[in-house]
């Protein structure tokens, strides 16, 4: 087995061979890093840990104090081990320093007769490169035959197999949805009793300094945890070479495991000529339910409603956006299914949780995959529009039409947020549905029209000015303050607006009348500054 040598096995090597143990037998499975001489009485910041010492105790072998200091002081150190030569400049050990290595497991060995420490650090530092370069080509080797093998693996299972194989561990795969996979497979009660050796190495890992029964690496994908991957020797402590050998099959896992997706979601697409169907109506209420069973199992939706994402330029390859949507937003109680037709992706959304929540979720499910998940430039974020939520399944179709409302209808207002829903556009559904009616320019003219000219000749303020003091509920101490203007400027404005509109203008009926026409000229002049926008994106282009 690989691994750093522990103290029990330089003990084998020819220059121990007249040595004696005399404290801290327990802790011959220390490993050994190196080998260092010390002669000093202060040695706190000359170690880094598992150093094997070797001593002759010539400037601390007849003061107890001083020893027993050392002592102290490689135990604090993480050191390995101390080996003395005996005879030279000590012929005892104090008690009280036997005492507190046996304590800790610290293990104190006797040189019984003269030896040469440059031979023995020869050897022994010789025998450790050795030693570390045979695992790292071992780590080679394994890394590149796993890699081979994945491209024909279909189970995970085979993975762990090949793992267990290679350092005679127990693994154990933890899913996030409470699935396990052991290898070797064990009986039920030892299932039962290796998960509960897990949870607790789980609950207590963060206050273990040294746990070398068990250790455990999260299998993670998409920026969420997958599934968890545990280790557990039978009869031995874990050493660097099984963690590294671990940590290889934790990334060929995460390797597997998107490949499955990927593949998987390819197949989805598939789902694009029924999803036309449904979306055009086509589909009656069984063959919904048939659709839903096959590609959503067991699904129940409580509702549903149809998303609709705008790129501003086509993507060629949108599956792995789409397993990055599924990761968070499954976890939301969200299920999809999809449709990409050049730089639109239509989602069929089926909420599995409460009604009232799920606006919340969805906000919080798209800012999460662009600002955590889905990588993508700034400008190329699409567009969000999200249709009339549905109880059932059934109205899938009329969700769809109020999503394409709430695409047309976004391009001709102010709206800066990440997702747009149609329950939230109000009076611009109205504005929007007589817009394609009539001229709502002409119309807009005839009430605002003098103002609007005004403003146009002499860069005037008029128009914002009525649309502040309307909403300020014709509070002129307020509008003034919020326009950032004195009172004096704020009444000459009003006096044109009033010998423009008539001293009736805030009665209710031409105040209603006037504020949806302040209204119509958003809606039109946002339409027209978009329309200039995206037509000079594709000059440029």
């Amino acid at each position: 087995m690989y691994g750093y040598s522990n103290v029990a096995d330089l003990l084998t090597r020819k220059h121990f061979q007249n040595s004696e143990i005399i404290a801290g037998k327990g802790g011959l499975n220390r490993a050994v890093k190196w080998v260092h001489i010390v002669e000093v009485t202060n040695i706190r910041n000359l170690l880094k840990g598992e150093e094997l010492i070797l001593s002759t105790c010539v400037a601390w072998a007849k003061k107890e104090e001083v020893f027993i200091s050392m002592i102290k002081q490689l135990i604090e150190a993480n050191a390995a081990g101390l080996c003395i030569e005996i005879g030279t400049y000590t012929s005892a050990i104090p008690d009280e320093a036997i005492r507190i290595a046996e304590e800790h497991q610290f293990p104190i060995i006797l040189f019984l007769e003269e030896v040469s420490f440059v031979e023995i650090t020869q050897d022994i530092h010789t025998f450790l490169i050795n030693q570390q370069h045979q695992m790292i080509s071992s780590l080679e080797y394994y890394s590149q035959t796993l890699h081979k093998k994945l491209i024909g693996i279909e189970y995970p299972d085979e993975i762990l197999a090949f793992m267990h194989k290679t350092i005679q561990v127990q693994a154990m795969l933890v899913f996030r949805d409470g699935d396990i996979i052991l290898e070797p497979e064990q009986k039920q009660s030892e299932k039962e009793l290796l998960l509960k050796k897990w949870q607790y190495h789980k609950e207590w890992a963060s206050s273990i300094v040294n746990d070398d029964r068990m250790s455990t690496m999260p299998i993670d994908l998409l920026g969420e945890t997958y599934a968890e991957l545990a280790i557990i020797p039978a009869d031995r402590p874990l050493n660097e070479y099984d963690h590294l050998i671990m940590d290889r099959t934790a990334t060929a896992l995460a390797q597997f495991f998107m490949r499955e997706m990927y593949v998987s979601e390819k197949r989805r697409s598939q789902e694009a000529e029924a999803i036309t169907g449904w979306l055009g109506g086509y589909l009656d209420k069984t063959s919904i339910h048939e659709y839903l069973s096959y590609y959503l199992s067991s699904v129940i939706p409580n509702g549903s409603v149809v998303c609709l994402l705008q790129f501003p330029a086509k993507i060629p390859d949108l599956t792995y956006f789409k397993l990055y949507f599924r990761s968070i937003f499954e976890q939301r109680g969200i299920r999809f299914l999809a449709m990409e037709k050049k730089n639109i992706m239509t989602l069929l959304l089926f909420d599995e949780r409460d009604k009232k929540t799920w606006k919340t979720r969805m906000e919080e499910g798209f800012k999460k995959l662009f600002e955590n998940g889905w990588k993508l430039k700034t400008q190329d974020i699409p567009q969000i529009c999200i249709g009339k939520y549905f109880d059932g399944v059934e109205q899938i179709p009329r969700s769809y039409q109020t999503a394409k409302e709430t695409m047309r209808v976004r391009g001709h207002i102010s709206d800066n947020s990440l997702v747009c829903f149609y329950d939230n556009l109000h009076l611009y559904r109205i504005i929007a549905q007589l817009h394609r009616q009539m001229d709502l320019r002409e119309q807009a003219e005839e009430y605002l029209g003098k103002i609007m000219a005004h403003d146009r000749k002499y860069n005037g303020k008029l128009l914002e000015t009525l649309r502040v003091y309307l909403a300020c509920n014709g509070s002129k101490k307020e509008t003034a303050n919020k326009l950032y203007i004195v009172r004096q400027t704020l009444y000459h404005r009003l006096d044109k607006i009033e010998a423009m509109l008539g001293t009736d203008f805030m009665e209710q009926d031409r105040r209603l009348t006037i504020e949806f026409y302040l209204k119509v000229i958003d809606f039109l002049e946002m339409g027209e500054k978009r329309s200039t926008y995206n037509n000079s994106r594709l000059i440029e282009k």
